[in-house]
Parts: structure tokens; C-alpha cells; sequence
């Protein structure tokens, strides 16, 4: 299952670029193309190489010592052990909202964050389920592969509105008025649910690493039941943007997206229930 998830990631990723180049071919604008490329590259490289920073600082998470966390630090340290990679720095936010999160570009730079609200509420065996999926983040590399998805999934928008604005970059003429204009409002859904379908796709990836990693698919599939009947009872502080709602391993945003239609398509994270059922299967499949 963990192998079908990654191949169904990468033909997202695959789509999103195929998007791309169809966009680009019916404008035949590959000027507007390379310079929408480059903008949305630099622009997701930076997120990507500072996506640590910015994480902890909207958050508002601190670094602890061992002497401050020795718990936290010790199921980390046997996680890590277990999977042989690096140990992570590791961060408690202030956030009362129980939540976590994992971020930076690569195991060697990873930090994993908990929120003062989940230490309240889930005991050692959740927490441990949590930990190691957020830690399957890390070692999986969906900072980079999201980092990947945004670059492309912004090219489009940007490409789409370029060609509105500016028509098409040869003779051919573009697709017209009205092909301009569906494209300034259809490519950046397309896109959009493309980008979501992948984020999903990683959580899936991590619910999976992190339930073969901890030996307990129930101890995450308990603390995920946990989080969601938590969600929407505190909020999230203004400093968090929706932006980084596919950090988190439940969605902080939930219940405003849950009053969306076809909230299902927009959503960053599965939902918990498919999730809950997936972790039960794996259960059968290690036992």
C-alpha cells in the first residue's frame, strides 16, 4: 500500500506538470511560461529552505532541552533510532489547539513541533502513533515534494493570469477571449485540486510510515479520533496561515472548510474517518 501511495503521488505531481505544459501550449506564451516558472520557483524554493523558520515562528514554537521534555524527547529518540535518521530538533508551540507538525527541507535540518493542547489530551501510546507519523513526514521528504506541487501548481496561476492580461506569446492567437478567460478561472482549480489530492495523498504516506514505524496503527488511529473531536473547539491564532494547514496532521482549519461544498476536493488532509479505516487494515496487514 505504501508503494501505491507514492506511485499515486508522483503521477499527481506528473499531472500538475502535464497541466502546465497544456496551458503553456495553448497560448503558445512560453515567455510568460519561463518567467511564471522562475518567479513560482524562487518564490517555493525560499518556503522550502526556510520553511522551518517560518513554521515555528507562525506557530509560535520554542525549542526545549531534553531536561525540559525529557518525555517527548525520549519516544523521539527511539522513533529515530528505529528508522535510523538523524534526530530532529524538537519544538513546543504555544498553540492550545492539539496539533503537530514536521517541517524542513531534509532529516538533516527537520524540526517536529507539538502544541501545548495536544500534550493535554493524548497519553504516551497516542502521542508515540503521533510522533512517528510526523516523523514519516521527514523521512518521506513531503516538505520537498510539496515544495515540488506549489512550484508548479503557482506556475499555473501565474501562466493563466499572464496570458489574460497579456495574450498569447505567438501568432497562433492564444485560444481567444473566452479561452482566456476559462483558463484564468479554470486552470488555478484545476491546479488547486491537484495540489490538495497530493497533500492528501502524503498523509495517507505518513498515517502508513508512521503506523509501520510505531508497531500501534490503533494508538495514531485513537489519537486522530482524539484531534478531530478537538478541531474546532479552539482556535487557531491569527499568525497561522490556511497556507500551512498540510503541516499539521489534522487540518486547523477544518470546520471552516467543512461548511464548503465539495470541501472533500479543497481539503489538505483526508478524511479522518478513510484514515481511521486505512489504519485498521494496516493493522491486519502487520499483525
Amino acid at each position: 500500500m505504501i508503494g501505491l501511495n507514492r506511485v499515486k503521488t508522483w503521477i499527481l505531481i506528473a499531472a500538475l506538470g502535464g497541466l502546465f505544459v497544456l496551458i503553456g501550449a495553448w497560448f503558445g506564451g512560453s515567455t510568460g511560461a519561463i518567467v511564471a516558472l522562475a518567479i513560482a520557483l524562487v518564490f517555493n524554493f525560499s518556503m522550502y529552505w526556510f520553511s522551518d523558520r517560518i513554521a515555528t515562528a507562525t506557530t509560535r514554537s520554542k525549542p526545549v532541552t531534553e531536561q525540559e521534555a525529557p518525555e517527548l524527547y525520549r519516544i523521539v529518540r527511539e522513533l529515530t533510532q528505529i528508522n535510523r535518521m538523524p534526530m530532529p530538533r524538537i519544538y513546543i508551540s504555544d498553540m492550545m489547539q492539539p496539533n503537530a507538525f514536521a517541517t524542513g527541507r531534509n532529516p538533516d535540518h527537520a524540526v517536529v513541533a507539538v502544541t501545548r493542547g495536544i500534550l493535554e489530551i493524548l497519553d504516551e501510546r497516542e502521542l508515540r502513533g503521533v510522533l512517528a507519523h510526523e516523523l514519516s513526514h521527514v523521512a518521506n521528504r513531503d516538505i520537498l515534494i510539496g515544495s515540488i506541487a506549489a512550484a508548479i501548481g503557482m506556475s499555473i496561476t501565474f501562466l493563466a493570469r499572464f496570458a489574460f492580461w497579456f495574450g498569447s506569446g505567438d501568432d497562433r492567437g492564444g485560444g481567444g477571449l473566452l479561452g482566456l478567460l476559462l483558463a484564468w478561472v479554470l486552470a488555478p482549480i484545476a491546479a488547486a485540486i491537484i495540489q490538495m489530492a497530493v497533500s492528501r495523498s502524503r498523509e495517507y504516506q505518513a498515517d502508513e510510515s508512521g503506523a509501520i514505524l510505531s508497531r500501534d496503527p490503533d494508538a495514531l488511529a485513537s489519537a486522530l479520533r482524539k484531534l478531530e473531536a478537538a478541531a474546532n473547539k479552539v482556535p487557531v491564532p491569527a499568525s497561522v496561515s490556511p497556507a500551512e494547514a498540510h503541516l499539521f496532521i489534522v487540518n486547523p482549519f477544518r470546520g471552516r472548510q467543512a461548511s464548503m461544498s465539495l470541501a472533500n476536493l479543497f481539503s489538505t488532509h483526508p478524511p479522518t474517518a478513510e484514515r481511521v479505516a486505512r489504519l485498521e487494515q494496516i493493522k491486519q496487514e502487520i499483525a
